[in-house]
Parts: structure tokens; sequence; C-alpha cells
């Protein structure tokens, strides 16, 4: 009986270990302090992700800063965000819509977070993605240039307007609403940032007004379907309905 006993709290043993052990392998983030050499305000990282792997660059700022960041790889699912000071999940940036680029004035003092990542289609398939990252940071009162379309940005943001819009994931699943920022480039042209109940984006491009593409990764194969009702584009991809107005495009 001792023998039994003993057996089965080993199984029961290793089974929970085994669990931690997944929980952990899971937890794929990995943070770096970024430290400029004395007498620079820049630094450039050069390193790749594999498979869920992301990571976080930590830089120090203060409010009115003026902060410039790039990437360049030649994976064309690879993304850097940034996360104003005390965010964990929430992006003031999202560098899907706007070419991995991002130049602005900081809103607070504390750590920013440069979260780069891989878009879950290409992490599932386990793809490397190596990458050269450049931060910058100036001094405080330096201003971004007034964009094209004569929006100013949301406080915070990289977005001239953010809200919500109604939308469905499809599946039989009920029309809600998702967050939305839209970065306008005048005439028409803009970005639509779409972030779903599940914190999933989806990026919709607009040009002259209509729907035109979106953030097609590599498992992306569903084309966009687009009609108009009134002053409503009403957007599909896939099982995936948005209903963006004019006015989040046009502003107004």
């Amino acid at each position: 009986m001792e023998t039994k006993h003993l057996a089965r709290r080993f199984w029961i043993l290793a089974g929970a270990l085994l669990v931690m052990g997944s929980g952990f392998a899971a937890d794929q983030t990995r943070t770096e302090r970024v430290q400029f050499k004395r007498g620079s305000n820049s630094a450039t990282v050069e390193s790749r992700i594999k498979g869920y792997e992301s990571v976080d660059y930590l830089l120090g700022a203060r409010a009115g800063q003026h902060m410039n960041v790039s990437m360049t790889t030649k994976h064309g699912a690879t993304y850097f965000n940034i996360l104003a000071p005390g965010e964990t999940e929430v992006a003031m940036f999202n560098g899907s819509m706007n070419d991995n680029r991002f130049e602005g004035t900081l809103p607070a003092n504390g750590d920013y977070k440069i979260r780069v990542y891989m878009m879950r289609s290409a992490a599932r398939r386990n793809e490397v993605a190596p990458f050269r990252l450049k931060m910058a940071i100036g001094s405080p009162g330096q201003q971004t240039q007034r964009p094209p379309s004569g929006d100013v940005l949301v406080p915070g943001t990289n977005f001239h307007a953010t809200g919500q819009l109604p939308c469905s994931a499809g599946g039989g699943q009920p029309t809600g609403q998702c967050n939305f920022g839209v970065r306008r480039e005048g005439g028409g042209n803009a970005n639509v940032t779409i972030t779903g109940p599940d914190g999933r984006q989806r990026v919709i491009f607009f040009k002259n007004g209509n729907p035109v593409g979106y953030d097609k990764s590599q498992a992306d194969r569903s084309p966009l379907q687009a009609h108009k009702q009134s002053d409503l584009n009403i957007i599909r991809i896939g099982e995936e309905r948005y209903e963006v107005s004019d006015a989040i495009v046009q502003g107004g």
C-alpha cells in the first residue's frame, strides 16, 4: 500500500511540474533596458525573434521630449508597438499601420516599452525574424510636424481620432463595439486601426475615401469586400465585419 501511495504522489507531482513547465514556456517575452552611450542621444539594437517570442525594450524619457523610433526587417509580419509608462497592453503607437516608424512628443515621464513582436499567423509557423531597431530621444520642447490633413493628434497617441465602431468577428457572433484609431493623410486617404475585444488588431487602408486593402499577413487569403450605405462603409474580411463612417476617414 505504501508503494502505491508513493507512486500516486510521484505522478501527481510530475503532472504539476509539467503544467508549470508549459506555462513558463508560453511566456516568451524578454525585457531589456536601453541605455545611450555617454554623449549620444540614440542607440541601435540588432536582434531576432522566433515564433511567439517578443522583446520589450525599456527606454526612460521625460514628458515633452521628442522620440524617434524606426525598425527595419526583411520579415513582413514583424512590428513594434510603443507603450506609455504604466501601460502593459494598450499601445500609444502601432507599427503595423505606420511602416514601423514613430516620431512624436512624449506625454509623460517614465519608462516607455518598445515592444517587438510577430503577427500570430507567422508566429504559429515558428518563423524567424531578424531586425534592426533604432531609437533616439531629443530635447524637450521639440514638436512633430503638423499632418497634411490639418488634424492634430489625440494627446498621448499617434492617431488623429479615436473611438468605437460597430464590428463582428463572424461565426454567429453578434455585432459589438471595437476600439479604433485613425491616422489621416488628407484627401480621403487614411489608415484605420481596429482593436477587437480579444485584443487582435486589423488595419484597413482607405484611398480617396474608399477602403482599398488591409494589413494582410502571409496566412490571410480573404479578399476585402466593401459597399456603401449612405455615409457608412460596410467592410467584410472573411467572417469579420466592420462599419466605418466617412466622418472617421475624412474628419469633421
